[in-house]
């Protein structure tokens, strides 16, 4: 791997903080996310030692957010109860101060999903996290990309990406060849990952509940979603180097995740 500077904004000990806080705590997560998804997400809260609750039921959702320890809103499949429970979870979220995640998937020529996700954006939400493609059509930059798919780079998205933080107040979080992470005036690289990723079903919705998991680790909410990316992208480079295609990838990428531990990530993510 090329050599980079190392990130002065978030420390080796803080990324194991971070690790160790969410296995000691088990999160209790709510996921209003896609049906494609919902399995391998929740078992992806479980490997890395959180609780997953998936409660997007109308009448149902705006309660359970307000006892969560983080929760997920993924435009995935926003069909209209889901859209309401989603309304009902993110307003509740935010009068409990429940730190929440907004996954903008396939945005930009969706009309029903782009028009939620700037409702959402502008509710107030911790983190937005998506693809290069997807965070800039939700800053209003582009058309989006080739549905769930990115046709842009990291590096073509930052400035949108920057500015869509400050607007939002969230943290906003590129997902690519090196994971961008920004607060609109603090920016961090992580490195690593697997293009296996991109090969498995959940493998960048998952990485929105990690987030939320983390979240309820600390005050600052930069640390805590750079230190779910490096978290994500450390256990996929171990899955990838053990695994001999997207079957057994998915299984070696849930065990990396359970085994990891926060000395390890401490060691092995790589950050600028």
């Amino acid at each position: 791997m090329e050599s980079m500077a190392p990130s002065r904004l978030v420390t080796p000990g803080e990324l194991a903080d971070a690790l160790g806080a969410l296995r000691a705590s088990t999160p209790l997560v709510q996921c209003l996310t896609n049906a494609v998804v919902t399995n391998f997400t929740a078992n992806v809260l479980l490997a890395a030692g959180g609780s997953p609750a998936m409660v997007d039921v109308p009448g149902e959702a705006g309660d359970f957010a307000a006892i969560a320890a983080g929760l997920l809103v993924n435009l995935g499949t926003p069909n209209t109860e889901q859209a309401a429970g989603m309304r009902e979870a993110v307003a509740a979220a935010g009068a409990a101060s429940t730190p929440w995640v907004l996954d903008p998937v396939a945005v930009g020529s969706l009309r029903v999903r782009t028009s939620l996700a700037r409702e959402f954006a502008a509710a107030g939400p911790t983190v937005i996290r998506g693809n290069a493609s997807e965070i800039l059509a939700l800053a209003g930059a582009s058309e989006g990309g080739r549905g769930v798919e990115s046709t842009d780079s990291v590096a073509a998205a930052t400035d949108a990406a920057m500015a869509l933080a400050r607007r939002s107040g969230a943290v906003v979080a590129v997902s690519g060849e090196a994971d961008l992470v920004t607060d609109g005036v603090r920016t961090v690289h992580v490195h690593g990952g697997s293009a296996m990723l991109t090969r498995i079903t959940g493998g960048g919705c998952a990485l929105g509940a990690i987030c939320a998991a983390f979240l309820s680790t600390g005050p600052d909410p930069l640390v805590a979603t750079v230190a779910a990316h490096a978290f994500y992208s450390v256990a996929a480079e171990r899955a990838a180097a053990v695994s001999h295609g997207p079957g057994s990838f998915a299984v070696d990428f849930l065990d990396s995740l359970y085994s990891l531990a926060p000395a390890d990530l401490a060691q092995a993510a790589v950050l600028s």
